[in-house]
């Protein structure tokens, strides 16, 4: 061996260069990454918001002939226990068939937006019954479910913010407006605005 030849026989070998592959997966992990960030939610079901205002009608009626303001509070939270159910199922149904999942990353932020108002309504309903504060419930649930379809809806498609906006208007006209006028603006809010708003989405949306 010569003294030319030595150094390149003792140099360390250069490191394998990174496979095509490794890059390629890397470039669509973020394109797919970016992709859901960007997207919206597009899980809520059109058909399951028909339903939800059907039971909204139902539970207006049932609620308007209780004896007594807790037997309604009763019958209300009954239907939005139901409501909710038939929501989550027909979003779960709706998202496996457009193949998103229903935690991605819009669905997620979907969550944050509409839980936490969702959250305050319900202390709020539990001290205004404590106190005997019956006639602030419709307004208060109006206002606080708009809030959330709003809150939510900014990540969903236009027609769910302009929902919730339709929500907070009724519950305006509840807290202000004549007591006897409660009931009736939670089956126009409860009831028919899930109706119409689920016929748009299911028509113009996929189910």
């Amino acid at each position: 061996m010569t003294d030319r030849q030595a150094p390149a026989a003792l140099a360390d070998p250069l490191p394998a260069p990174r496979s095509i592959q490794a890059h390629a997966l890397d470039h669509l992990r973020y394109i797919r990454q970016t992709m859901e960030r960007a997207s919206s939610f597009t899980a809520i079901s059109g058909w399951g918001q028909v339903v939800v205002g059907l039971i909204g009608l139902v539970a207006a009626m049932v609620a308007a002939r209780q004896s007594s303001p807790m037997a309604g509070v009763a019958v209300w939270m009954a239907a939005a226990v139901l409501g909710a159910s038939v929501a989550g199922a027909a979003m779960w149904r709706k998202s496996r068939r457009v193949g998103v999942p229903l935690l991605s990353g819009p669905g997620r932020k979907f969550a944050f937006g509409f839980l936490p108002p969702l959250a305050a309504g319900g202390v709020l309903t539990v001290g205004m019954c404590r106190a005997g504060l019956f006639d602030w419930l419709p307004g208060t649930w109006l206002l606080l479910f708009g809030t959330a379809v709003v809150a939510g809806g900014a990540t969903s498609v236009k027609v769910v913010p302009v929902m919730g906006g339709c929500l907070m208007a009724l519950g305006v006209c509840a807290l202000f407006g004549p007591p006897a006028w409660g009931v009736w603006l939670m089956a126009a809010g409860f009831g028919m605005l899930h109706i119409g708003f689920g016929l748009v989405v299911a028509v113009k949306y996929g189910g």
